[in-house]
């Protein structure tokens, strides 16, 4: 697509050559179009408005195919519906589960609330993925899962975390909420773990404003998944065995059933997901390629066989030391004078909450997995040395899902020309 003549600004070369400091909006996308708008307003006149309904049912056939599982279910979010896996799972009090530290808080939070304690590990600080080394270490007799998670669109190595897995007869939840598309040699992310769950919130790359996704080859699994969050799911048209018939189709009485109006919005956005993984994929790869040229800068590390997918958002390393400039913190805020969005790493390393770092008695009368004198240890700064390097170097560039001509060149400019600065000036930015 050539440069708008009327409008320079969005001419690199002019951006360049005139030197520039304010980026113009990068980014044309509208993530809701008429299609959805639509949909919704066909659902909503004929009632289809509570429960599995037909386009429910629709799209929990397209997810599962699409991912290559034997069962689906939706959900009223990402959270309940790794809460759904868990409790599928058997998940429950004296249990521990292993998550990285460097994931957001609705990984690991439904397990504590099925009693069971949180144990984290560290991360490759280079591909901000779970390590395997590490997390073989914090495996224990009471281990019950692993809570694996896809960050940031990128992938962590399958191969090594299942064999980990494996060796010691322990179920894989793949958090695949930031990966919607991802595929790891061959096959999609979700395919590979006992089972898997995924985000629909609204800044997700599928979005439902709010729901969620659970996928597994487990029947029994899938039926509790069902039999906790799922009343009025029908045996003969959703529910596969007789195991647990008796207690539906009122299950345990709790609803995390997803708004059927939002899955319409969902199932349209899953249709458009390969394009828009194509506009990301090329724009932060064309970013990618360019940071050579950036004192200070690279891409994050992607193993072998991988293919992102959702990009949920766009991490690049900044090594201050290398670029003999300011750190990174201070490096964000003069991109950010510039109009450039970008930003320090979003999540808090879990192990810096009080919540964690202190415990909390969740159920009162010292109750619960965050207890001291239920084994809870608490954690300390140091304790995952990775994770706080990261968190110390990654910089988060625009992620964009429709960019205007030329938008990586103006990021990477921005890029440079601010590095430069900086480094010519550093008592005034450090």
């Amino acid at each position: 697509m050539p440069y708008d003549a009327k409008d320079p600004f969005l001419n690199v070369q002019t951006f360049v050559q005139t030197g520039a400091t304010a980026v113009p909006e990068l980014d044309r996308w509208q993530q809701i179009a008429e299609e959805e708008v639509q949909l919704v307003a066909e659902m909503t006149r004929r009632n289809e408005l509570s429960g599995g309904t037909p386009v429910v049912r629709e799209f929990e056939k397209e997810w599962r195919e699409w991912i290559g599982k034997r069962f689906s279910v939706t959900t009223v979010n990402g959270t309940s519906a790794l809460y759904s896996g868990y409790f599928g799972l058997g998940v429950g009090p004296g249990d521990e589960v292993v998550c990285p530290v460097n994931t957001w808080i609705c990984s690991i939070a439904p397990a504590l609330l099925l009693g069971a304690k949180p144990v984290f590990c560290d991360i490759d600080p280079d591909s901000l993925q779970i390590d395997p080394v590490d997390l073989e270490a914090k495996i224990t007799q009471k281990t019950a899962c692993i809570c694996a998670v896809h960050l940031w669109g990128n992938v962590y190595d399958l191969d090594a975390v299942m064999a980990v897995a494996r060796r010691h007869n322990i179920a894989v939840i793949e958090d695949c909420s930031h990966a919607h598309g991802a595929k790891y040699k061959g096959r999609m992310c979700g395919a590979i773990g006992d089972a898997a769950c995924w985000s629909l919130q609204g800044s997700k790359a599928v979005s439902a404003g709010e729901g969620g996704v659970l996928v597994t080859d487990d029947v029994d699994v899938f039926e509790r998944a069902c039999l906790v969050g799922q009343v009025n799911r029908v045996i003969g048209i959703d529910l596969v065995g007789a195991k647990y018939a008796e207690l539906q189709p009122l299950g345990l009485g709790m609803k995390f059933r997803a708004h059927p109006l939002g899955i319409g919005i969902a199932q349209v956005q899953l249709r458009r997901l390969p394009e828009l993984n194509r506009h990301r994929a090329a724009y932060i790869e064309a970013v990618e390629a360019g940071l050579k040229d950036v004192p200070g800068f690279r891409p994050i590390k992607v193993y072998d066989g991988i293919e992102r997918g959702g990009y949920y958002g766009f991490p690049v390393i900044y090594e201050a030391e290398a670029a003999g400039g300011p750190s990174a913190e201070s490096l964000v805020e003069a991109l950010k004078a510039t109009g450039l969005s970008v930003s320090m790493t979003p999540y808090p390393n879990l192990h810096t909450l009080p919540l964690f770092t202190k415990g909390f008695d969740i159920f009162t009368r010292n109750r619960g997995p965050l207890c001291a004198h239920e084994g809870y240890p608490g954690y300390r700064p140091g304790d995952f040395p990775n994770a706080e390097l990261a968190q110390e170097r990654t910089v988060f560039l625009p992620r964009l899902s429709d960019p205007i001509p030329g938008a990586a060149d103006i990021v990477l400019e921005t890029l440079k020309r601010v590095v430069t600065q900086t480094m010519r000036q550093p008592s005034s930015v450090k």
